[in-house]
């Protein structure tokens, strides 16, 4: 599986409005942000209200994340300034089998701008320079439009329902599946 992993971009991935790059230390206003949010922290590694060395931590998560065979975490970044406004993964661990799935999230204050359906449309461009990846996938909760309407701006088809797909704050959830295929090939 390791051999099928992808190199971390050599340039940073552009869409729009953002830039995905690699995570850095002055990204940690983020993770304090995150931490703030009502939600993100019951979906993700980050504890809610994080300590100085709980954010420093997330943020060195996010930076292993490609050498711990889990995928590729990126911080969405606001293209003109370069300051972390969100973040976005493409999580590889069912690349042998063509799939993978990618999760975001954006900062509360950054919201409502284009930033995550740019970053979504720059991840899945960099995700079929993979060779082997053939599938990504989202899962968002029913109630979240403004998640739904990322996946749909980004070109993301919605597959169905999964019920009680997983648990989210000691509760199971049900999840809607997106998804987007690579393009085949057109024979003629």
């Amino acid at each position: 599986m390791d051999e099928m992993l992808p190199q971390w971009p050599s340039t940073p991935v552009r869409h729009g409005p953002v830039l995905l790059r690699a995570f850095a230390e002055r990204d940690v206003r983020l993770a304090f942000e995150f931490g703030e949010d009502p939600y993100i922290p019951l979906i993700g590694s980050l504890q809610a209200k994080p300590s100085d060395q709980e954010a420093m931590e997330w943020i060195h998560r996010q930076q292993g994340r490609l050498a711990e065979g889990m995928g590729l975490s990126f911080a969405i970044a606001d293209a003109r300034t370069d300051e972390a406004v969100g973040a976005i993964g493409l999580w590889l661990q069912n690349l042998a089998a063509g799939r993978a799935r990618a999760g975001y999230s954006v900062a509360a204050a950054h919201r409502g701008r284009g930033f995550a359906s740019s970053a979504l449309t720059a991840l899945t461009a960099f995700a079929w320079t993979i060779p082997a990846l053939h599938r990504i996938e989202l899962h968002i909760e029913p109630w979240n439009v403004g998640s739904i309407r990322v996946a749909e701006n980004a070109g993301y088809q919605r597959e169905g329902l999964l019920r009680s797909h997983q648990e989210i704050g000691g509760a199971r959830r049900d999840m809607l599946l997106h998804a987007a295929i690579r393009a085949e090939p057109s024979t003629g």
